[in-house]
């Protein structure tokens, strides 16, 4: 896809006082609509270019709420930064020319630090996600009255839409449409599956807070990023995408104590944080199993299909530690070929 260099230059003028010369670099996609490159100049740090799309007050994500009036990643970005939490720096804003320039993080995420990582290291890694998680919701919770955060809330509808997400895309469009009596049945133990979710204390929900979203300074220190789709929700939510990950398996007793260490340091019941944590899991991981066929069929990316079998054996796992959503696994094991452990990856419709 060819890019309007002269869409850098107003921006480039906003840092530079003149348009100077640079290389760019476009950097690998990931499922978003938004594209990203890197600008290398002589004698200056490179920056990043979010590269946004044409609507882009929109999200890529089902969301609730009224439609923003401002770009929500720079809204989000700035009560981060004022609780004090590591953010990228924006350093030029021009969205008549829809970029965005940011400091440059480098490629190196968290995700990266910890699939090589020793037992101990990975230990360490991840009690300081866990830690500055802690922060991320101890200081923007409650959001600003009247924020882009605070309008949008994890409410009925959103969380029985993921999970209609799955229905509709990790069955239905593998495997034919559901008999009336087979979705109705589902439907039950779904609408089961949000009750619980909305007993929870709310809480600032950054809404994908894994692996790939934790950038990773040369002392360690972590960087929160991809946190525009930020909202009000369960407040185990985001504990659950860290230690759920698609893209890196954590053993049972280990999440355990991540989970506890979470709890403790909020003040929550450690029993009832684990039991929260694994009707959460339920809910997001189906959704993210049902998500990763959506962006192959709709935004003919295939990339995220190898995840789809690890997403729904995490479902399992949880189903079976939990009471009170009995019949759900049954359920999926009649719907879902291989259903919990033994799915294969869905064959891609883009070759």
């Amino acid at each position: 896809m060819s890019f309007d260099e002269s869409r850098l230059h107003g921006a480039l003028r906003e840092i530079f006082g003149e348009v100077v010369p640079y290389r760019r670099e476009t950097l690998t996609g990931d499922a978003s609509t938004r594209l990203y490159h890197r600008l290398h100049f002589e004698g200056a740090p490179s920056l990043v270019v979010m590269d946004l799309p044409e609507d882009f007050l929109g999200s890529d994500e089902k969301t609730a709420g009224e439609r923003p009036s401002e770009l929500p990643f720079l809204e989000v970005q700035r009560l981060l930064a004022s609780a004090g939490l590591p953010v990228p720096r924006v350093e030029a804003v021009d969205l008549g020319a829809r970029v965005v320039l940011l400091e440059d993080l480098g490629d190196r995420t968290f995700e990266s630090t910890v699939v090589s990582a020793t037992p101990a290291e990975r230990e360490a890694r991840y009690e300081r996600a866990v830690d500055l998680l802690v922060r991320l919701h101890e200081g923007l919770y409650p959001p600003p009255p009247g924020s882009v955060v605070e309008k949008r809330r994890f409410d009925r509808a959103l969380l029985r839409w993921e999970l209609d997400h799955f229905r509709e895309w990790g069955i239905e469009a593998l495997t034919g449409a559901l008999t009336p009596a087979a979705r109705k049945e589902l439907d039950r133990h779904f609408d089961r599956v949000v009750e619980r979710l909305l007993e929870a204390p709310l809480g600032f929900v950054h809404r994908d807070y894994q692996s790939r979203n934790l950038m990773v300074r040369d002392d360690g220190s972590l960087v929160i990023i991809d946190f525009q789709d930020a909202m009000v929700g369960p407040y185990i939510y985001d504990l659950v995408a860290l230690l759920c990950d698609s893209y890196v398996e954590l053993d049972v007793p280990f999440r355990r104590r991540l989970i506890q260490r979470y709890a403790e340091a909020r003040g929550f019941d450690v029993d009832e944080a684990r039991t929260l944590f694994e009707v959460q899991t339920v809910q997001r991981k189906l959704k993210d199993a049902g998500r990763f066929v959506f962006i192959d069929r709709v935004r003919k990316n295939p990339r995220f299909l190898v995840h789809f079998p690890a997403s729904l054996a995490r479902v399992g796992e949880a189903l079976e530690a939990l009471s009170g959503l009995d019949g759900l696994g049954p359920l999926l094991e009649e719907l879902v070929p291989g259903f919990p452990s033994s799915a294969e990856v869905p064959a891609s419709v883009n070759g």
